[in-house]
Formats: C-alpha cells, sequence, structure tokens
C-alpha cells in the first residue's frame, strides 16, 4: 500500500522506516529542508536500535522523503499524521500543526484517503480535522478520519512496533477498518515475524498482536489513559520507596512482592528520578486538561505529577546528605538522558539535577553513552564532558548514577573506586546491590533502600536526624 506519513521524528521516522520494512511504499514528509537532506544522504538523527539498518535498507527505494505533502497525499491511500502536539503553557496540546497538516492535506485528497492520527492528540481531535478538511472544500466521502495511537518506547521503538503487544486501530467506519486491517496485516498474521531478513523477535514478543478495533474517540483516549497510568505506577513506587526509606525496609524486595501479583505486574515499578521524555510529562497534563474541559477533576494526575517532581528533590537531598556542602565539590555524573537506550534529552531528570548541582557550585563531569551532544547543546560550557565513566570519576568527590544505561551497572568496580576521591556512590537507578557495594569498599545510597558503609566507616547522622 501507499502511505504518507507527515513528520520525521520519533514516532514518523521510525513508523515509516518500519511501514516500509512491511513493504509499503512510504514517503515521509517533513517540512524541516536540513532534516531531508540529512535524512537523503544517510544521516540517522535520533539514537535508536534497528533504526539505521531500516533506513540503510529502504531509503530510496520503498521509503522516500519529501517536502511536498499535498504531492505526498494525492499519491497515497492511507496519510499517517505524527508531528508535534506540545504542552501549552496551560498544560494542553498544542494542535497547531495538526491542524495546519489538516489543511495540506485537502489538497491532495482526489481519490479515497483515510488519515489516520499517529499523534498523540486529546479526544475529538478527529472531528476537528475532519471539519478543517471540510471547510477547504473536499467531498466527505472522499476521506475518512482514523486514529491509531502508538505504543513505542525510545531505545525500543522499532521491536515495539514491529512486535507490538497490540494494534489500536480507532475507525468508525467498515471502509476504513479495512484499510488499516490490510496496512497491518504482516504484523496480525504472522508473516512478517517469519521472513529471514525481519529484525529479531524480542523475547517478550508474542505470536502474533491483537488488532483491537474501536471508536475513534475511544483509540484517542486509549493512548493518553495508558501513558497516564504508566506514569501512575511510577509515581506510586516512588513514594511507595519515600516509605521504605524511612522505615529501613527495601523497595525492591516490595517491587518483587507487589509485581508477582497477576493483577499488578512488575512493569513500570522501577524506583528512581521519576519519569521524563517526550511523553509521559505532556500526555499526563494534556490528559488532566481534557479532563477538565469535560467537567471532571482528575485530581489523580495532580499527585502523580507531584510526586515526580519531588522524587527529583529528595535525590537533591540525598546528595547533600552524603556530602553536606555542594560547593566546590568535583561531581561526576553518569547519565544524562532521560532513560537507557536513547538519546533523547527531553524532560530529563538527569538534566535538571546537573544544572540543580551546577546552581549550588559543584563541578561536574558527565558521561553518556548517546546523549552527550544534545545535553551539551543545553547545559552549555558548565559542564566537562567525558569519553568513559571511568575518565569522569577521575578525582570526583562522588559518583552520581542518573540515567539506567546496561553499561553502567557492569562497572569494574575496583577501577571506580581507584578514580575516585572518595568511594561515594549515589545510585539515582537501582543499579546495584548496597551489601555489595558495601563489601567493595564503598559508601552507597540508592532509591528506597538504607545506605550501606563500608565495614568501619561510621554511619552519618542525617538532616532529618535519622541515620542512613
Amino acid at each position: 500500500m501507499r502511505i504518507a506519513v507527515v513528520g520525521s521524528g520519533y514516532v514518523g521516522l521510525v513508523a515509516g522506516a518500519c511501514f516500509a520494512d512491511l513493504g509499503h511504499e512510504v514517503i515521509l514528509v517533513d517540512n524541516d529542508e536540513q532534516k531531508l537532506a540529512a535524512l537523503n544522504s544517510g544521516q540517522v538523527p535520533i539514537h535508536e536500535k534497528f533504526l539505521p539498518e531500516l533506513l540503510s535498507r529502504h531509503r530510496g527505494q520503498r521509503l522516500r522523503f519529501s517536502g511536498n505533502l499535498t504531492e505526498a497525499a494525492r499519491s497515497s491511500t492511507a496519510i499517517f499524521v505524527a508531528v508535534g502536539t506540545p504542552p501549552t503553557e496551560s498544560g494542553e496540546a498544542d494542535l497547531s500543526h495538526v491542524e495546519s497538516v489538516a489543511r495540506e492535506i485537502s489538497g491532495g485528497v482526489d481519490t479515497y484517503k483515510v488519515i489516520v492520527e499517529k499523534s498523540t492528540v486529546p479526544v475529538y481531535t478527529s472531528e476537528w480535522i475532519r471539519k478543517i478538511i471540510l471547510r477547504n472544500g473536499v467531498d466527505p466521502a472522499m476521506f475518512d478520519i482514523a486514529s491509531n495511537p502508538e505504543f513505542l518506547r525510545e531505545g525500543t521503538a522499532v521491536t515495539d512496533f514491529l512486535f507490538p503487544d497490540r494494534i489500536v486501530i480507532g475507525c468508525d467506519n467498515e471502509q476504513s477498518t479495512h484499510v488499516l486491517r490490510e496496512i497491518y496485516a504482516p504484523l496480525t498474521d504472522g508473516s512478517y515475524c517469519k521472513r529471514v531478513d525481519a529484525i529479531p523477535k524480542p523475547d517478550r514478543a508474542l505470536p502474533a498482536p491483537a488488532l483491537i478495533a474501536t471508536s475513534t474517540k475511544s483509540a484517542e483516549l486509549i493512548k493518553h489513559a495508558s501513558n497516564a497510568f504508566l506514569a501512575m505506577k511510577i509515581s506510586f513506587i516512588n513514594a511507595v520507596a519515600c516509605v521504605c526509606e524511612s522505615v529501613g525496609a527495601d523497595v525492591n524486595q516490595v517491587v518483587h512482592g507487589l509485581g508477582t501479583d497477576s493483577r499488578i505486574g512488575p512493569g513500570f515499578m522501577n524506583p528512581g528520578l521519576g519519569y521524563g521524555g517526550s511523553c509521559f510529562p505532556k500526555d499526563v497534563m494534556a490528559f488532566r486538561s481534557v479532563a477538565r474541559e469535560c467537567g471532571y477533576e482528575f485530581r489523580l494526575l495532580d499527585e502523580v505529577m507531584r510526586i515526580n517532581e519531588e522524587q527529583r528533590q529528595r535525590f537533591l537531598r540525598k546528595v547533600h546528605d552524603a556530602l553536606w556542602t555542594l560547593r566546590g565539590k568535583n561531581l561526576a555524573v553518569l547519565g544524562l538522558a532521560f532513560k537507557g537506550g536513547t538519546d533523547d534529552i527531553r524532560e530529563s531528570p538527569a538534566i535538571f539535577l546537573v544544572r540543580s548541582l551546577l546552581q549550588e557550585g559543584s563541578r561536574v563531569r558527565a558521561y553518556d553513552p548517546a546523549a552527550t551532544e544534545r545535553a551539551r547543546a543545553v547545559l552549555g560550557d558548565g559542564v566537562t564532558f567525558t569519553g568513559s565513566p571511568y575518565e569522569a570519576a577521575q578525582g570526583a568527590d562522588a559518583l552520581l548514577i542518573l540515567t539506567e544505561w546496561e553499561e553502567f551497572g557492569e562497572l569494574d568496580l575496583d577501577r571506580l573506586r581507584a578514580e575516585l576521591r572518595y568511594p561515594i556512590v549515589i545510585d539515582g537507578r537501582n543499579l546495584y546491590n548496597p551489601e555489595v557495594m558495601a563489601n567493595r569498599g564503598f559508601t552507597y545510597y540508592s532509591v528506597g533502600r538504607p545506605a550501606a558503609h563500608p565495614e568501619g566507616v561510621p554511619t552519618p547522622v542525617l538532616k532529618n536526624g535519622k541515620k542512613a
């Protein structure tokens, strides 16, 4: 099938490359000429596993790049809209890009088209897209609007797309439903995963994903509700971690006890610095705004956001508890991206904490496997960026782990201790066992677990009067 994907951000670029790998003819549209030139020259603008392979495999063949949306719409049967919906100052989703795309698509509707919301948008957006296109003189029989929310995680977006848990298609008639079923048939019939050139199937993947057909409004709500629920799980376990720290319990043990309950499950219950990235923060705010517009005060989401913000401040207080004053301290930071596996620093807890440390007069040496250049653009010369964890640790008064990159959990602890001025590790991602760290000579702080100290090192009294 001929498909146009509008927007070459995380969602659009991954979707376009994956649709091409399923066998469709794809035109990826963007109005940024520099980005298009970079994509045509073979550059990959984001750090995403398997994406370079797919772009190399299909560029110039099943996957083309264009700046002409009207022409791309005219030559396509399905048009997926994957442009940004950033939050406004009030927390609502800014739909101006979606509206602009709808107007431009109107000029290319000369045969039947299905226009598909791929961006995360509030309920009723489909109705507004239909109104915009009708206002531009398009015959209502020539198009349908559908919703096809994405459930991609940065770092595993390609495998999430090609081996999903479920595919949600929100359509209000059989014709548009048929088009979307055909697009995803290589996944739902299991034929894609049998191909010898298919992207490797992850262990967790189902034999074939469920295809869930809903109304357009239900599909729009499913995406917002899903992200809000996952954010709630993260905030909930971080709140539990605070209680664990107060009573001397181990949050990892609590998580194990909770997560083995089939009604709860272990996913998204990793205590740490809270959620970040381009989706959860804006989607929780947008969902709260949608509820308010409908006359419902979704106060649970207020608390989810409050806990998330407080978690960063609690970690900063933990750094104070370990080091007392921060002015003049040399601190090593591991991780700048909002999560491991990506170079995305949007709403990154690590960036927030680094800025806070700099404001308090600390000197920061930082390392991240993928996000250094993006972080340099926002942090400037205030941070020294290094080429390895051990280089960052040289002469540091403490080491802070802020992102859960796999390599950060596999450090040579003897070498790390030799590089540090003081063997203090403050782990915001719980990558290590406290007892092991103490036995290796480290004073070790983590989230939701008692602090660990080497034998013979006195336990410090914290500012709240409780011992670590």
